[in-house]
């Protein structure tokens, strides 16, 4: 039997203090990327609550709100982790992503912060993960963990937002 989905429209307080949790987490300003007038709106699932904004499943929530992979204008503004393609297979199965896969380190981030970690021949974003070292170290280190996946292209969170968009 399929899942109910509650869908309702945020009023603008409650979407300004998601846009404030998030832009915080992800050291961005949101809400300017989005645009003050967005329309956002929530669907609560067994999987956790996606955030819509004008349409487009770009935030879900679990343990705190963090952006989908679906938020493609994050792209040019987060910092990057590139891979071989050779990690690919490993890092869409929610493999964390291991030093001797990554290719190169782009912007700055600490311990911690969130990261895209994208393909060296595509570009295309295959994981949000979590820094497990600074950017100064993490283009140092030449083996074991260097970033955290928390949502990657293909896990649960991908296809339950595909499916309610």
């Amino acid at each position: 039997m399929p899942e109910k989905q509650q869908r309702h429209i945020l009023k603008a307080k409650e979407a300004r203090l998601i846009t404030d949790q998030v832009s915080k987490r992800l050291k961005i300003d949101v809400e300017e990327m989005i645009g003050g007038k967005a329309k956002f709106e929530i669907a609560k699932t067994d999987l956790g609550d996606f955030y819509f904004v004008n349409g487009r499943p770009l935030l879900y929530g679990i343990s705190g709100v963090l952006p989908t992979l679906f938020f493609t204008e994050l792209f040019g503004r987060m910092p990057k982790i590139v891979v071989d393609m050779g990690a690919v297979p490993y890092v869409c199965k929610g493999a964390d992503v291991m030093a001797p896969g990554i290719v190169r380190v782009e912007g700055e981030f600490g311990v911690g912060d969130l990261v895209l970690v994208v393909d060296v021949k595509h570009g295309k974003m295959l994981v949000l993960g979590e820094a497990l070292y600074d950017a100064e170290n993490a283009r140092k280190v030449e083996k074991g963990a260097v970033v955290k996946s928390l949502h990657f292209v293909g896990d649960k969170i991908w296809d339950k937002a595909k499916t309610l968009a």
